[in-house]
């Protein structure tokens, strides 16, 4: 990785690694594994960013509102924490720019791959934490993810597509939405999946995404423009 880009990078995150081989592994993505140079991916360090990330959010949520119930604090953890929300953050900060991958995991679509970006993020902050310590990775937390986290609860949102969808139709009286998958297309590693979600024996939406949740989330989505656009 470009050493003058890993300056810019720690510029922006206020943070100078003193092991900076975290930093690369941090933003490697697998389809690297088979280029001159590259030992490992972000995959063990996105492991270990998830858990601090869970405990990061959890602890301030459980500080921030006091009165509120374990459903409550549950439901908007899951919010800040879903793959929509961490992906907008990582494009939000360019972080995305940063992502070492092959040239055909780019031209697929890597780069703007919410779930990669996602990974990325959960990477960043296992690496920050293993390089300086949990005040660390909560200061990245603090400075990058909560004002994302702030905004999803003062608008209240904190319940996905799917479980919007499901809400909408059970008022209407219809069946549950039924998720399923049409198409699938690429290899193992870099698939592409279509999903459509029925009500009532209809498709109502169609949704791709690099995996199922994403399609889902996507196609769930769609049904709600359908059903909330006039007739």
């Amino acid at each position: 990785m470009n050493l003058q880009n890993l300056k810019l990078l720690q510029e922006s995150l206020g943070y100078q690694f003193q092991n900076r081989s975290l930093l690369e592994t941090a933003l490697t993505h697998r389809s690297c594994l088979n280029q001159p140079g590259a030992r490992d991916t972000y995959e063990r360090l996105e492991f270990l960013g998830d858990a601090i990330l869970e405990m990061l959010i959890s602890t301030y949520l459980y500080d921030k509102y006091p009165d509120k119930m374990e459903g409550y604090l549950t439901a908007a953890r899951s919010a800040i924490v879903r793959t929509e929300s961490l992906s907008q953050v990582c494009k939000q900060n360019h972080f995305n720019d940063y992502i070492k991958m092959s040239k055909g995991e780019e031209a697929t679509g890597g780069r703007t791959n919410s779930s990669i970006l996602e990974d990325v993020i959960e990477s960043l902050i296992g690496a920050l934490y293993l390089d300086g310590g949990l005040e660390t990775s909560k200061i990245f937390f603090e400075k990058f993810i909560l004002p994302n986290a702030k905004d999803i609860i003062a608008l209240n949102q904190l319940k996905d597509s799917k479980s919007l969808l499901q809400e909408k139709v059970q008022s209407q009286g219809l069946l549950s939405p039924v998720y399923q998958t049409i198409n699938e297309t690429g290899l193992d590693h870099n698939k592409t999946f279509e999903v459509s979600v029925m009500v009532n024996g209809q498709s109502l939406g169609v949704g791709r995404g690099k995996n199922k949740q994403e399609a889902e989330q996507k196609a769930a989505t769609a049904a709600l423009n359908r059903l909330e656009s006039p007739k």
